[in-house]
């Protein structure tokens, strides 16, 4: 086979195998959730390294490029994944040779999804803590506890050799209370908005308190005299409760032997009551003018001559003189003063009359009133 032939084909497989890669990457990328997160570091993440979600694979990262003290990487999050807008990406490390990955957290549930182009801030995202840094931070806790450090004078084995003498034969004990207190744990992690709300109502009644701080002083002082008066008194106050007991037991035995006719007097007292109540604007006014209509009447009484006295017009309650008479008759006016002879044929007055008494007049022949 000619060399400049195989050059050839190898070239044209190059080309081949770029541009399936491009397509492919770009027939990805079009059914793919764009994601931007921010990192401290990216230690043994790369181009192509896996996003997975709860574990499982779910996308790719798609670039990583510094920017200042952080770093931007790309995720490519499959279009049948669901994720959380709240979510946060997190880099995890299998084992200490294994290739890292990204995972995206927590798992969907419910509520709004990450939208396309969706960014996670670095403090958002989380590193695992590296080996070398493990290693450095129990190197630096050694040497503070160390001879040279808090157990210089021996202060540290003195602290653990007390505490291993108090602790001694109590382990039953310590572990009865660790496993009380996480169930305690776990019952105020369930009712844990109670607790935080009746923090803050708690908070605000001792904040009025304080605020009204001479106002709780008063009221303890008349507390505690009120207390001395009926420490001083409790013997009249023990007999003033003994016979209310007695009256409340009365009370009681009234009410059950007579629950029948009770009960039909007092629906009897319905219409009653809402008669008062659709009457009582009416009410409310009578109440109002009786006290001056009393007065009004005892001003007028002479008790010497037993009458009501008053003034008014009295003809104007009689027949005027614009009554029609027949022709040739003189008209009538009001009333008339009646004779003695009349006053006898009148109808008894409940009271005897004082001064002149009037009346209608006679008829008149060939009047037809």
């Amino acid at each position: 086979m000619n060399l400049r032939r195989v050059v050839g084909i190898g070239a044209g497989l190059a080309v081949v195998a770029v541009v399936g890669t491009a397509g492919a990457r770009a027939l990805q990328e079009s059914h793919s959730t764009r994601i931007t997160a921010y990192f401290d570091r990216t230690t043994g993440v790369y181009e192509g390294s896996d996003l997975r979600v709860l574990g499982v694979k779910a996308g790719t990262v798609e670039t990583l490029r510094p920017q200042g003290d952080q770093v931007k990487v790309t995720l490519l999050l499959d279009e049948d994944i669901e994720v959380p807008a709240d979510a946060h990406a997190v880099v995890v490390a299998p084992s200490v040779v294994a290739d890292r990955y990204i995972q995206l957290a927590p798992a969907y549930t419910g509520g709004e999804r990450i939208r396309d182009g969706a960014v996670l801030p670095a403090e958002r995202n989380a590193m695992p803590l590296e080996v070398d840094q493990l290693y450095a931070s129990i190197t630096e806790l050694g040497t503070a506890l160390g001879p040279d450090g808090a157990n210089a004078d021996g202060a540290l084995a003195g602290l653990l050799d007390t505490g291993a003498a108090n602790l001694k034969g109590n382990g039953k004990a310590i572990g009865d209370s660790i496993e009380q207190f996480g169930k305690a744990a776990r019952t105020l992690d369930g009712s844990s908005g109670d607790l935080f709300a009746t923090l803050s109502h708690l908070q605000s009644f001792t904040a009025m308190l304080k605020k009204n701080d001479a106002g709780v002083a008063k009221a303890e002082r008349q507390l505690a005299s009120v207390t001395g008066f009926l420490a001083e008194d409790k013997e009249n106050l023990g007999a003033a409760l003994k016979e209310l007991g007695t009256a409340l037991k009365q009370v009681k035995g009234f009410i059950q032997e007579n629950r029948g006719s009770l009960k039909k007097n007092v629906d009897a007292l319905v219409p009653l009551t809402r008669t008062l109540v659709d009457q009582r604007a009416s009410l409310a006014e009578a109440m109002d003018t009786a006290p001056l209509a009393a007065g009004n009447a005892l001003n007028a009484y002479d008790p010497v001559n037993r009458t009501l006295n008053g003034r008014a017009d009295i003809n104007e309650l009689g027949f005027g003189p614009e009554i029609t008479v027949p022709p040739g008759a003189e008209p009538l006016a009001g009333l008339v003063p009646v004779d003695g002879a009349r006053q006898q044929a009148l109808p008894a007055l409940p009271l005897p009359p004082v001064g002149t008494v009037y009346g209608t007049p006679e008829k008149r022949k060939g009047d037809s009133r």
